[in-house]
């Protein structure tokens, strides 16, 4: 008798763990159709198929992950908030989700819930000096230049080289007033990399902004010439042209935008 209840148990048990694993290969499977159709650009199809893929296991967090991405693509970012925040219910330190659920709230211009995700991001992780920037950024969109100034200089202790994190912190130093701070960290930008446009453009607006017009069109004339299809420094050229009462120079210059 009890060899008998044991030989139902153990193929009870083997019944269950078939079931199991066939479950989970159809959630792979129906993941991977999804990716594909993703890849192809084909968003709708995707969801489908990852929306079959999460029934089959809803603890299949790549899935959700997968068909947050495919809602932002298409637009819907309160829907793939909404899948991004499910993805996080299974796993709170999912660094994909956490990601994504920054650039849905970057794209609906919900800075402080992206400074909020970024700083989630950031702590799962604080040896990523990426993951630093990223959130500096978050709060520098949101106008928190004091805390954007903090973040970039967390990124900054790990790599002290980190160009992007100094431009970003000389665009809040200028925000903040601290016209010849942010003017030396454009230059470091510059040391480290001379072919960096932003911070040659950006140097050009702090001397503009302290009246310096003179040299401020020289400046704009470099960041120009580093890419001649980029605008916006011809357009600060002309603002320092008109300021200086140099007409037809800003004509000449505007006209050839």
């Amino acid at each position: 008798m009890k060899q008998a209840v044991l030989t139902t148990f153990n193929t009870l048990l083997v019944i269950v763990l078939f079931i199991t694993i066939s479950q989970g290969e159809e959630a792979d499977y129906y993941d991977w159709k999804g990716l594909k159709s993703y890849a192809a650009k084909d968003y709708s199809d995707s969801i489908i198929y990852f929306d079959m893929s999460i029934k089959q296991d809803p603890g299949y967090i790549d899935a959700w992950i997968h068909k947050a991405d495919a809602q932002r693509s298409l637009k819907d970012y309160n829907g793939s908030i909404d899948t991004y925040k499910k993805a996080l219910q299974i796993d709170s330190q999912s660094k994909a989700a956490w990601s994504g659920l920054i650039e849905a709230y970057a794209a609906l211009d919900i800075y402080s819930l992206a400074a909020e995700a970024a700083q989630n991001l950031r702590q799962i992780d604080p040896t990523r000096k990426d993951y630093w920037l990223r959130e500096g950024n978050m709060r520098q969109m949101q106008g928190d230049y004091q805390a954007a100034l903090q973040s970039y200089q967390g990124a900054l202790e790990i790599d002290s080289q980190y160009r992007d994190a100094l431009y970003r912190k000389g665009i809040s130093l200028l925000a903040l007033g601290q016209r010849q701070e942010a003017e030396g960290i454009f230059d470091q930008v510059l040391d480290i990399d001379p072919g960096y446009r932003q911070a040659a453009n950006a140097k050009g607006v702090t001397v503009q902004s302290q009246g310096e017009y003179e040299e401020a069109v020289e400046l704009f004339e470099n960041a120009s010439q580093m890419d001649p299809s980029w605008s916006q420094p011809r357009l600060n050229q002309v603002s320092c042209l008109i300021s200086l009462q140099r007409m037809q120079e800003a004509m000449t210059a505007y006209a050839a935008i």
